[in-house]
């Protein structure tokens, strides 16, 4: 009889192993676990106040506060240092609006040009807009307005700005709290843009004299290209399923019609989505075949692998994670723990530096 009862355990125990799913393509709260390597990181520098977005010349950092501050940090002296910022319209920050995206213009070294992306109020409503600026010593000025009248709100005002390795400027927008703005392609909420460095519409944009690249975003804040050129973007779900998604001209991405795993004729499903686990993505990079993701209610660096959609932590402890700039296999993020939502140390926020594998 023992016999019998030791056959029988070992039986059970031998096909749930075999029946156990190993599909990471899935999402990720049916993957069987998720690789816990986090890497060490070094303070570059402290007491920075909700950056928004990293770039970068040579060894000096620019990063933009979302209160409505640009900021230097040169890597020998580690010391942040204001510059002054003039502005036709003044940088609205409430609720998760302010100055977002910041950008170097490709040939700042003699032009000293630079493009961002901040919330404004104008007859009482909210807005975002594009403008360049040009820095002159510790001063940067407005020198033209690109698009302007993007819908704003409290929450959900996209701000991302990347250019691509077509030379043309690509911007996220949220849905500016109006999910059914998504959908219409005539409005500029809940989309991918793109437009020339000029702010003109490049004439192979998918729909006719407009900026739309892609649509059905609910609040895309990463953008990204592979090595073949393929652009990525990360986007927060409603509530959990947060998404990378593969992201190809004229396509619609759902939002608010689908999320996760649901399907509807003529939208496209996210590469990968989180499920019932919330990530809040924001910045992201490629590099060496791996997406690299900040996540703020995640609280960590997680990589996603595009060969075997396999999914790692590459670091955690720091709190919520906002942008990522990686260069020469060492990763630079900024924490956002006095966004209000987080638990600041002494030290919050700041410039972080990691080292790849």
């Amino acid at each position: 009889m023992n016999k019998i009862i030791m056959f029988i355990v070992l039986l059970l125990i031998l096909t749930a192993c075999s029946s156990k799913n190993n599909d990471s393509t899935k999402p990720i709260e049916e993957q069987d676990s998720l690789e816990m390597t986090s890497s060490a990181a070094e303070a570059l520098a402290t007491n920075l106040h909700i950056p928004w977005m990293i770039t970068k010349h040579e060894d000096t950092f620019y990063i933009s506060q979302r209160e409505g501050k640009i900021i230097e940090v040169d890597l020998e002296s580690q010391h942040p240092k204001d510059h002054n910022l003039i502005l036709t319209k003044d940088v609205l920050h409430e609720g998760e609006g302010g100055l977002l995206g910041f950008l170097l213009a490709p040939d700042f070294e003699t032009s000293q040009l630079a493009y961002i992306y901040h919330t404004y109020r104008e007859a009482d409503m909210i807005k975002n807009r594009i403008v360049t600026l040009q820095k002159r010593e510790n001063t940067w000025y407005e020198t033209k307005e690109l698009l302007a009248d993007i819908p704003g709100a409290r929450n959900h005002n996209g701000g991302r700005m990347k250019i691509g390795p077509d030379g043309l400027l690509y911007v996220t927008t949220g849905d500016a709290a109006i999910p059914e703005l998504s959908q219409d392609k005539k409005s500029l909420a809940g989309k991918i843009l793109r437009m020339t460095l000029d702010g003109e519409i490049p004439t192979d944009n998918p729909f006719d004299q407009s900026y739309v690249y892609s649509f059905g975003h609910r609040n895309p804040q990463g953008l990204a290209w592979d090595d073949k050129g393929n652009l990525y973007s990360t986007e927060h779900g409603q509530s959990a399923h947060d998404e990378i998604n593969f992201i190809e001209p004229g396509n619609n991405y759902g939002w608010p019609v689908i999320e996760g795993d649901e399907e509807e004729t003529g939208m496209t499903k996210p590469l990968f989505h989180t499920a019932e686990t919330t990530w809040a993505p924001s910045g992201l990079e490629y590099h060496d075949g791996k997406l690299y993701i900040a996540t703020l209610r995640g609280s960590s660096i997680r990589s996603y692998d595009l060969t075997d959609q396999s999914v790692d932590t590459i670091h955690e402890g720091s709190g919520r994670m906002r942008d990522i700039y990686i260069e020469d296999n060492t990763l630079f993020t900024i924490t956002n723990n006095l966004d209000g939502r987080g638990q600041p140390s002494d030290d919050d926020d700041q410039l972080l530096r990691i080292k790849l594998d």
